[in-house]
């Protein structure tokens, strides 16, 4: 079952699924609470069922494909920090009242910081990792009180590598696409950097890759080149029981992270 509810709304909706024998695929971010992750991690033993998570920004997007296989063959050496920028266009007049509702949006770290923290995981090869920073503001929306418009968070993976991220409803009128997603990952033989959606005033093409190794610099365009092998290695998991496209433990410690930054950062902003 393939859902994208409201997002405090997923995770009780992942019990229903489970409980009648079906595995769950839903949009990020899967929870709300800790509660609620709790609450799947228990049904997801007692069922055996799938919880799996839309973590769009790394599985749908060629570039962020393209960079984990160049991760894993080595390309970069160990993987040492990532920052990843994930700035979005609010467009307020086109969203729900939901979205504005922290009980129902979950907070922007817990949203759409999201994507960056799965991201973290997946390229530094990380099965934990601790949250050392988090904040979150509204800036700019007194209209709206309960959106956060600006969020960032700074991890230390259990393999030692750190991470840094920020997230924002910020993205200017003039940029040709939604949001300037970028990445870049550094490991201790070079460095990788992904311009996602666009190339800012050269090319409107997403999916740009730039790799500097100790051989020279790369630039490689990957709209159409890659796929998104994540869709068919679920439905196989799915069908055979096996774990390809993202381990359930993988998926539960990427939202059960960005919870725990979105309270980190409420704590922090409460005094």
């Amino acid at each position: 079952v393939a859902a994208a509810a409201i997002p405090n709304g997923r995770g009780p909706l992942g019990l229903r699924v489970m409980a009648a024998g079906k595995d769950y695929f839903t949009d990020k971010a899967p929870f709300t609470s800790l509660d609620q992750l709790a609450a799947a991690r228990a049904a997801v033993a007692a069922t055996g069922r799938k919880y799996m998570v839309y973590y769009s920004e790394r599985l749908h997007v060629e570039s962020a494909v393209h960079a984990g296989d160049l991760v894993r063959a080595g390309a970069i050496g160990r993987v040492i920090q990532v920052l990843g920028l994930g700035p979005h266009r609010l467009s307020a007049a086109s969203r729900p009242p939901w979205f504005f509702a922290r009980a129902q949006y979950g907070g922007i770290l817990c949203d759409i910081g999201s994507h960056q923290i799965e991201q973290f995981l997946f390229y530094t090869g990380a099965a934990d990792a601790t949250v050392r920073l988090a904040a979150v503001a509204n800036y700019n929306h007194p209209q709206f009180p309960e959106l956060e418009d600006f969020g960032e968070a700074s991890l230390q993976a259990d393999t030692g590598a750190s991470g840094y991220f920020r997230v924002d409803w910020f993205t200017p009128d003039g940029l040709g696409t939604w949001g300037d997603g970028r990445t870049v990952i550094l490991g201790t033989e070079g460095y990788i950097e992904l311009r996602k959606y666009i190339d800012v005033a050269r090319n409107r093409a997403g999916d740009q890759l730039y790799l500097v190794d100790g051989r020279g610099e790369q630039h490689m365009e990957l709209a159409g080149k890659v796929g998104f092998p994540f869709f068919g290695q679920l439905i196989r998991d799915c069908l055979e029981r096996t774990e390809h496209a993202m381990t359930q433990e993988h998926a539960f410690k990427a939202a059960e992270l960005c919870l725990r930054a979105q309270e980190l950062a409420w704590q922090a902003e409460q005094g």
